[in-house]
């Protein structure tokens, strides 16, 4: 497992204190506004509560700080986030991944993070090249989910992804004119679902590297789905089958 070397800044009300609650008196530091309205003084109290350096600044100095990112009033600095290898994850024998080729859109990207922490909580892989940056927008958008998340982030996705396949796992991709649907498949085993940009699908590397391509949604109907959807109606088929399986 690897780590950034920098803090991150985090921005929002339920992000923050999501980073309170799971990093506590490690936060470098949280910001409030010098005027707290009642939520935002409710952070400011967990925060204490949490052992966390607090200091209220200026709303000027957030704004400074976020560069047009919605802060409500709070930021925190937080620790670096944690990165989990591929050969760690292809060893779980219960792996429900998600893996993301072309999602640049932050607030997309965090909606994913927010789905696969929820429903799993089920890691979720993406290249270095052409995705969304992880950014305080990013952050804010996974509604601090992000601070719960297990991140992968890989040099060659199609690689890792025929790295799976190899050791037996699944490698499932979702696209829209596959004869067959998602819930047609046995998802009770090691799989990664694979999730195309919205207007463009999944790169040609990518879509070689599935062992299977399979659809969400009846033929005729609204092929086009966000990334955030798309990861939540396959991450939910997947897990009432396991659920189903099981009991």
């Amino acid at each position: 497992m690897t780590r950034t070397t920098t803090p991150r800044l985090v921005l929002g009300q339920q992000p923050v204190r999501e980073a309170i609650r799971v990093h506590g008196s490690r936060l470098g530091q949280v910001l409030i506004e010098e005027r707290p309205g009642p939520r935002t003084a409710a952070v400011e109290r967990f925060a204490r509560d949490q052992g966390a350096t607090v200091s209220r600044v200026p709303r000027a100095e957030l704004e400074r700080l976020s560069g047009g990112t919605l802060h409500q009033g709070v930021a925190a600095w937080a620790p670096p986030l944690r990165f989990t290898d591929a050969a760690t994850l292809w060893e779980r024998t219960d792996l429900s991944a998600v893996a993301l080729d072309g999602i640049v859109d932050p607030q997309n990207f965090g909606a994913v993070i927010r789905s696969a922490v929820a429903l799993g909580p089920s890691p979720i892989l993406w290249p270095e090249n052409a995705s969304a940056p992880l950014t305080p927008a990013t952050f804010r958008a996974s509604a601090g989910a992000i601070e719960h998340a297990t991140l992968c982030r890989v040099s060659s996705l199609p690689n890792a992804l025929r790295d799976a396949s190899a050791r037996g796992i699944s490698v499932i991709g979702l696209a829209p004119e596959a004869p067959r649907a998602l819930h047609e498949l046995d998802l009770t085993g090691p799989i990664v679902l694979v999730i195309g940009s919205e207007h463009t699908g999944m790169g040609k590397a990518v879509r070689r590297s599935c062992t299977e391509l399979v659809r969400l949604v009846a033929p005729g109907a609204v092929q086009s789905l966000n990334a955030s959807v798309a990861a939540g109606i396959a991450l939910y088929a997947t897990t009432i089958q396991r659920v189903t399986a099981t009991t």
